[in-house]
């Protein structure tokens, strides 16, 4: 499954728009993440998370910056969660989790995401019963042993640490993600995390090639060129 993770990721990753775009992307769950909990890192541990992430994928301190700055005042935006579950090209599961100030705009956005490629929008829990919300770690080692041993040792409930090729993979309930990262931390403290993330993880992967594959990246290009949309996931086997 680590394989596999990471290999999804860089397929979803070569979808990226322009990097302005991701950079707003970041400022907006940002800002919401901030007006919800406060905008002390200390003591909103998600906002931390976030920070940490968008640090991680080059995101200038001047748009975190500013989307603190602007959490921090009176009024503005009111954005709230939106989750979209359906079937993509060639049989595959997808979710689409938003940040919108306008329900219906975002949801006939996305929709029409699906239309245009023959997929097909579904209802609330069509396909996340198919996949397993996690928190996941990788980085560079080569004794998953000691980790599993360690991580057990400070009470983490892990669901699977995987070795392969040099990079370990950590998988834990997302609700472990805090808990899991402070143990590795603790007790590697010059260990260096490539990824760190809560993320939604196939249980099983639909392999998709020929025009159903050209049919999946144009969905997938639709998707991230929607303003509202924060994270496309995913069990094609591009």
């Amino acid at each position: 499954m680590g394989r596999a993770y990471q290999n999804r990721k860089e397929s979803m990753a070569k979808t990226a728009a322009a990097i302005t775009k991701v950079y707003s992307k970041y400022g907006r769950e940002i800002y919401v993440c901030a007006k919800a909990g406060g905008t002390d890192p200390n003591g909103n541990l998600a906002l931390r998370g976030l920070m940490e992430r968008a640090k991680k994928d080059q995101v200038p301190s001047h748009v975190i910056d500013k989307a603190l700055d602007k959490a921090s005042g009176a009024g503005g935006e009111d954005f709230s969660s939106a989750r979209y579950e359906g079937f993509g090209p060639g049989g595959t599961s997808v979710i689409v989790d938003c940040l919108t100030d306008n329900g219906n705009r975002t949801f006939q956005d996305v929709r029409q995401c699906f239309v245009k490629v023959g997929a097909k929008i579904g209802v609330e829990g069509s396909v996340s019963h198919m996949f397993d919300h996690q928190a996941v770690f990788q980085f560079k080692g080569d004794d998953d042993e000691i980790i599993l041993e360690t991580l057990m040792m400070e009470d983490v409930d892990v669901t699977d640490v995987e070795l392969e090729d040099g990079v370990i993979t950590v998988f834990a309930p997302h609700t472990e993600f805090f808990k899991t990262k402070t143990a590795l931390n603790g007790a590697f403290p010059d260990l260096t995390i490539d990824v760190e993330e809560i993320t939604f993880v196939p249980q099983t992967h639909t392999p998709v090639a020929g025009e159903d594959a050209e049919k999946f990246q144009k969905f997938l290009d639709l998707l991230d060129d929607c303003d509202d949309v924060q994270q496309v996931y995913h069990n094609a086997e591009l």
